[in-house]
């Protein structure tokens, strides 16, 4: 995911890659449409399950994004009315990046619009149409408590916190059982879901659910698998011998896990 080039002089967003390493402790939280199958397709395995939920469903409406003209002390009282540590920062619709109370403190003056700052912005993000667990991966990997939601063009359409993805999958019970997870990049109009689904039943495992997510730049797609094996090392051995590109793979609950402490940490110290 590449970051835009902000207007003006204050925002210089960083890697998606970069973020923050401390998670304050003030951090508090609050959806993606699965892509069906290709009409030539044979129908999946009754295994293979779409979760209807996606990262737009779960947008938070409660937490208003920062604009270039907002001035850093409006960051400062929002980051303290909602206890959290970032804030997106917004241009005409064009997410330029998250805010830190790190950075907004650090700035020569606060009475004076954003865009007269240098902010070394952090951008991290997800699509609307991507699967709450890409969520959950986003704000494990990048040790956030929040994560702003962009539509098909780019443009900010809102965030969502920890504590409705929490809430989420409490609800659902999907975290329930051990799963593993791999995601494959295949060509968009070459792969064959039936094979995939018959590779990994091979080897004694079942696919939960899948999602597919389209890489435009390249005429690929990701597929991930949600696999009811947390052990993975022979569905993964399979997949190389048979030249599937294997861009990821890990244990779900590795990422709830790092997730649901973080979170009663924070209703600790809260008192909550």
């Amino acid at each position: 995911m590449d970051a835009e080039k902000p207007h003006g002089r204050c925002c210089h967003p960083v890697s998606n890659s970069q973020t923050t390493s401390q998670i304050s402790p003030f951090a508090r939280i609050k959806g993606i449409n699965s892509v069906s199958l290709r009409p030539t397709e044979p129908s999946p395995p009754e295994s293979v399950l779409n979760d209807p939920m996606t990262a737009r469903e779960l947008i938070n409406d409660s937490y208003p994004p920062l604009k270039l003209s907002d001035t850093g002390l409006k960051a400062i009282n929002w980051m303290e009315e909602f206890r959290v540590e970032h804030l997106p920062i917004v241009d005409g619709g064009t997410y330029l990046g998250l805010a830190t109370e790190q950075d907004i403190l650090k700035l020569s003056t606060l009475d004076q619009p954003l865009a007269n700052h240098s902010l070394s912005l952090i951008k991290p993000f997800v699509r609307f149409n991507q699967p709450v667990f890409e969520v959950v991966k986003v704000m494990s990997k990048h040790k956030l408590t929040l994560v702003p939601v962009l539509d098909e063009t780019e443009h900010y359409i809102g965030l969502i916190t920890l504590s409705d993805v929490l809430k989420h999958y409490s609800e659902s019970g999907i975290f329930e059982d051990a799963n593993g997870v791999i995601v494959l990049e295949v060509g968009a109009k070459s792969y064959s879901m039936s094979e995939i689904a018959q590779l990994i039943e091979t080897e004694d495992g079942k696919i939960i659910s899948s999602y597919i997510t389209p890489n435009p730049e390249n005429e690929t797609i990701d597929i991930t698998l949600k696999i009811n094996q947390r052990e993975l090392s022979r569905i993964l051995s399979s997949f190389t011998r048979h030249g599937y590109i294997i861009k990821e793979h890990y244990h779900q609950n590795e990422f709830m896990d790092d997730l649901k402490s973080r979170y009663d940490s924070l209703m600790n110290f809260l008192g909550i």
